[in-house]
């Protein structure tokens, strides 16, 4: 495996921002981290790149100990923080040749890995890195990170910030890297990126809700969901909140997401429920689930178990 974490734990004071995860990513594939801020993308990311200890657990990266072989595993990977945390007063150029030159390389001996990222960049290569947009500044911290051709990359939330067609043409890009072979272990609050990872960890609170493909995950979602709409969406949360046996409400875009604690639900007796409460513009309907659907039912469930699905 390129990366394995056994009953990893970590602890600031007397918050567990991880809290006894295992898990491991294949050689040659993508995997997502998916969960909210706090959830603990990070703290497991510095402790896989050996910028911090964890209190508990074992863990591998490209077959090194995190612990012994932290200078192995440094020269091995490349890693992408969520902070852009390149030198803004140099150029594109110098960036990038620093970092080479670090590694031990050139520009021109990784060329080929990094060529589709470094031509949409190349226009701007005596930009001072500052100076540039979020999302070329997001092109050039990943060539930085693929100049030495890691054997995994660690991407930690890449995309926070960055605009939607940027965002698309990073997880291109990410695309185009897996197909290179490079293993990929990327992090991202962000539910719709998930269904672009081959497989995904849905974390929340330092715990592992769920891993498993994309597809399985959602195939695997049982309950009914159904969009609710109508005019004042703040009060149709309050009284689908109020309406009996309602297992599960949240705000889905323009809609709000419903469940029903079980399969006796009757949309009409919920539509005169809110007609009642004066609600105008009714509209209930059957929908499919999404990542964020399961990620929002695991998490309410508080006696959810860590399960793994190698499929």
């Amino acid at each position: 495996m390129s990366i394995t974490l056994k009953n990893i734990t970590k602890s600031y004071k007397k918050v567990t921002a991880v809290d006894d995860i295992s898990f491991e990513v294949k050689p040659g594939e993508l995997f997502g981290l998916i969960g909210p801020d706090g959830a603990g993308k990070t703290t497991l990311f510095r402790i896989l790149t050996t910028l911090l200890f964890a209190d508990k657990g074992e863990a591998t990266v490209a077959g090194y100990d995190v612990v012994k072989d932290y200078k192995e595993i440094r020269k091995s990977v490349g890693y992408m923080p969520g902070r852009f945390s390149l030198y803004q007063d140099l150029t594109v150029e110098e960036n990038l040749e620093f970092f080479a030159t670090i590694f031990g390389t050139t520009i021109e001996e990784n060329y080929d890995l990094i060529k589709d990222i470094y031509v949409q960049i190349e226009p701007f290569k005596k930009r001072r890195a500052g100076k540039l947009s979020g999302g070329m500044k997001q092109k050039l911290a990943l060539s930085c990170a693929l100049i030495h051709k890691p054997k995994v990359l660690f991407l930690d939330e890449p995309t926070t910030g960055v605009d939607p067609v940027s965002r698309k043409e990073f997880w291109d890009m990410l695309k185009r890297l897996n197909d290179k072979g490079i293993t990929t272990l990327v992090s991202t609050p962000y539910m719709d990126e998930a269904a672009l990872c081959d497989r995904i960890a849905l974390i929340q609170e330092g715990k592992i809700l769920k891993i498993d493909s994309p597809s399985n995950i959602i195939d695997q979602h049982e309950k009914q969901i159904y969009n609710v709409e109508a005019k004042d969406m703040y009060q149709l949360i309050q009284n689908l909140k109020e309406f009996p046996e309602n297992e599960s409400v949240y705000a889905f875009g323009e809609f709000v997401h419903y469940t029903h604690s079980n399969e006796n639900f009757h949309p009409e007796k919920l539509e005169k429920f809110l007609s009642e409460r004066d609600h105008k513009n009714i509209s209930i309907k059957p929908t499919s689930p999404s990542i964020e659907d399961v990620f929002m039912d695991l998490a309410r469930k508080k006696d959810v178990k860590p399960t793994e699905n190698e499929a």
